[in-house]
């Protein structure tokens, strides 16, 4: 059986959340001018967290540490029922229901409890996926014990509960007319037994395990697959849900997979609906004209008041539809925009990294391990530029959009109201301006840095160097700097430092960073950090150091059995201020010999084909092609990454395409060369031949 079919994330409903009671104990707060005062912008409002995958002790401590004191007002969390375990543990397993036990792949019913309690405690409600348009289309055994060896005969349902190839009017029961509404909400979904959601039993059902969860405290579900199931099926099983906790209704968001049949907005009746539209228009502008979101309100995006943004899940930064971690800093600052403009409600996703669509999460026999920022799991509601943004959305509450400026295809700038104004530079350098921002004149804390930096404000213009792929952001009211975030200081004591060395290995060698403070293992290998391979060659990996601090590291190879390879140059020196800092190496080039070259290559592309570069030289491959650099399609048809070689060096290199079965596409002619010198920063602009 193949995975589970393309499914989206989820929406808020716009209600006020409670004040957070971690972030009433944060200091180091920054005084504002004197004028008319906002909300405290540390206060829960309405931006939700999807923390996707992750197990039910990392998102309770995520709560606690990181959602309530900054301002998020819920987390969406993965699928809590017991579901399929296979050897392979793929991440898609959770969406093949076993059992409404739960009990599953990331914790006990108990720890379930506990991290919604936990959330709750630090004001932030909790949404669950729910996976009740079908259970699993492969038998074997769940997360809990339960085993089936019949798909059609579950714990919770009989084989009369599902439709019939009778009833789905097609002889294989398999949606294969998606133009066809009976097809689509009666058949199967990749051979997923579809529940007659008809049928008052089955409604029941789902609603008695939904009620289950409503019992423990989640406060709302984000339907999956919702698009598979009539509206009238769905109201039906609202009907027989009880209140919240807190005595309201639950709220409602819903996948529906872009379409016109049957189309988004016709699940408006039944909840708010996930907006893949805005999502993909968010990738055309950042990468392409960042200015193109001027008009972003017309361009065919949900109704704002029945929609959830989202700038990618964990279904379309996999399939390419939409941006992902891979695209760095161009998807942190996608993210930065969705918080700042005024829209629906904003999702920020943290997921896990990953080299294949199916790949699992970090687990040990398939049960979800706990969430290490740096090795394995993209944090980015832990960045210091999302949880400021986060702040800054929360102030500027519903003002409007005002004082839009465009300063070129990539800076833009606009106001909300006269609560806040931000100004972004999608730009590969900095770029100055002066804007007109609406603002009261004085002085405010830049809250994409953390407060490191500070805007003045005279006559309502602001004169602001918004840094390269950077934005510069501020509203009236008090900002609280975050103390346990990653990313940036202002305030905290920790920065994250991330590490990317280009190191060519064998089979069942890993890379490491070792060095001499207790955050890189003090120099004992069997405590350095390991490194993600998810970008090979080029090894990655972020990790907390203090900041204001000057160490010294190295990397190192280690194979299956424990054998270490230390890299042959001279230790490498680093230093932190209060803002994180990219470390860029190559295996056994020397920092004080190397130079870095950005390769730019324009090459069109098919979806699933990536550009690299290799050349004559170790730090490019040596023209091995499974040791090339891949490039960044973040500036599409343009692909680009700085590499890191020696200086004074004269080299051959050419651009290889690899498609998603590893098979390699050289350009024609003869090959390119390049000599550095003694300097830094040099760069290569080549069009593929």
């Amino acid at each position: 059986m193949t995975r589970h079919g393309p499914r989206p994330p989820g929406v808020l409903r716009r209600t006020a959340s409670a004040t957070a009671a971690a972030a009433l104990a944060l200091a180091g707060a920054i005084a504002l001018p004197a004028t008319p005062a906002q909300a405290d912008a540390t206060t829960s409002g309405d931006v939700i967290a999807n923390l996707w995958e992750y197990n039910w002790d990392s998102v309770a401590a995520e709560c606690t540490n990181v959602l309530g004191p900054n301002g998020y007002g819920a987390v969406w969390v993965a699928p809590p029922a017991e579901s399929l375990r296979q050897t392979n543990y793929y991440w898609w397993d959770v969406y093949q229901p076993y059992s409404y036990n739960l009990s599953g792949r990331f914790g006990t019913a108990a720890e379930f409890a506990t991290m919604v309690d936990a959330c709750h405690d630090a004001g932030v409600k909790v949404y669950t996926d729910a996976v009740i348009n079908h259970t699993a289309a492969q038998t074997g055994t769940g997360y809990a014990g339960t085993t089936i060896s019949n798909k059609y005969d579950t714990p919770d349902w009989d084989p009369d509960d599902f439709h019939t190839s009778a009833e789905c009017n097609d002889s294989d029961l398999i949606i294969d007319d998606w133009s066809n509404l009976s097809e689509i909400q009666n058949c199967e979904l990749l051979g997923l037994p579809d529940l007659e959601t008809e049928d008052d039993d089955v409604r029941s059902g789902i609603a008695a395990y939904l009620n289950k969860q409503i019992a423990v405290g989640v406060d709302g579900f984000r339907i999956d697959a919702a698009k598979h199931m009539p509206v009238a099926d769905l109201n039906a099983i609202w009907g027989k849900l009880d209140n919240t906790t807190a005595g309201v209704d639950p709220y409602i968001f819903q996948e529906v997979y872009p379409g016109s049949t049957p189309a988004a907005s016709d699940y408006y009746a039944a909840g708010d609906v996930l907006d893949f539209t805005y999502a993909s228009k968010l990738k055309s502008a950042f990468q392409g004209n960042v200015s193109d979101l001027e008009s972003l309100s017309s361009s065919g995006v949900l109704t704002p008041a029945n929609s959830v943004s989202f700038v990618t899940n964990h279904d379309t930064e996999r399939n390419g539809l939409h941006m992902s971690y891979k695209d760095g800093d161009t998807y942190r600052l996608a993210n930065v925009f969705q918080l700042a403009y005024k829209w629906s409600t904003p999702t920020v996703y943290s997921g896990f990294e990953w080299s294949s669509s199916d790949q699992a999460p970090p687990n040990s026999s398939g049960f979800v391990t706990d969430t290490n920022c740096s090795s394995g799991w993209y944090c980015l509601q832990r960045d210091t530029a999302i949880t400021g943004m986060v702040k800054w959305h929360n102030a500027v509450g519903s003002e409007a959009v005002s004082n839009w400026s465009t300063k070129s295809s990539s800076v833009i700038g606009f106001g909300r109201g006269t609560g806040g104004y931000i100004a972004i530079n999608n730009g590969s350098s900095a770029a100055t301006y002066t804007f007109a921002t609406g603002m009261a004149d004085g002085t405010y804390a830049n809250v994409v840095d953390n407060g490191a930096t500070t805007v003045s404000v005279s006559g309502g213009n602001a004169t602001l160097t918004v840094p390269a792929k950077g934005a510069i952001a501020f509203y009236n009211g008090e900002f609280t700097p975050c103390t346990t975030c990653e990313g940036g200081g202002g305030g905290g004591t920790t920065v994250t430092a991330t590490f990317n060395e280009y190191a060519a290995t064998t089979t069942g060698q890993d890379v490491y960073v070792v060095g001499s403070i207790a955050e890189l293992g003090g120099w004992d290998t069997s405590k350095a950090v390991k490194l993600s391979s998810t970008g090979y060659p080029v090894w990655s990996g972020g990790v907390s150091v203090p900041t204001s601090t000057t160490f010294e590291y190295k990397y190192v190879k280690l194979d299956a059995s424990g054998n270490v390879t230390w890299e042959s140059n001279a230790n490498r020196t680093a230093a932190t201020a209060t803002s994180a800092l990219t470390l860029n190496n190559s295996w056994n080039v020397a920092s004080s010999n190397a130079t870095d070259v950005t390769f730019n290559v324009t090459a069109t592309t098919t979806l699933g084909t990536n550009v690299y570069v290799v050349g004559s030289v170790g730090a490019l491959g040596a023209w091995n092609t499974a040791d090339a650099i891949p490039l960044s399609s973040a500036a599409y048809p343009v692909w680009s990454r700085a590499v890191i070689v020696p200086r004074s060096t004269s080299f051959e290199y050419k651009y290889i395409k690899k498609d998603g079965s590893g098979n390699v596409t050289w350009e024609s002619g003869t090959n390119r060369s390049y000599t550095t010198g003694s300097s830094s920063g040099y760069t290569t602009t080549d069009t593929w031949k």
